[in-house]
């Protein structure tokens, strides 16, 4: 019994957190998204520099915890990046 005691004391003592240098009970800050802070007009699929921010070195279009936008915006970003390719505007893949 007392040395299962004795090797609780030290798990305790050395904790993972210690470790990996921070507390899981940690907040995180909320992402704002850059298109509802500055209260942009609509965004246009001939915006060709505002849409490269969104897609990847590869051509992907970045997911919403990448790039960083809210719901609505990332819907709006995707169709309008998809349409942008479709026109020509910006290319389907990286070469």
């Amino acid at each position: 019994m007392d040395e299962n005691m004795d090797r609780n004391q030290y798990r305790s003592s050395s904790s993972d957190d210690d470790k990996r240098g921070g507390s899981r009970n940690t907040k995180f800050r909320k992402r704002i998204c850059k298109l509802c802070s500055e209260k942009a007009s609509t965004l246009d699929y001939k915006k060709t520099d505002v849409l490269v921010k969104y897609v990847s070195n590869k051509g992907k279009i970045l997911p919403r915890r990448l790039s960083g936008s809210c719901a609505k915006h990332q819907r709006v970003v995707a169709g309008a990046i998809k349409r942008a390719r479709s026109v020509g505007f910006m290319p389907y893949s990286a070469r």
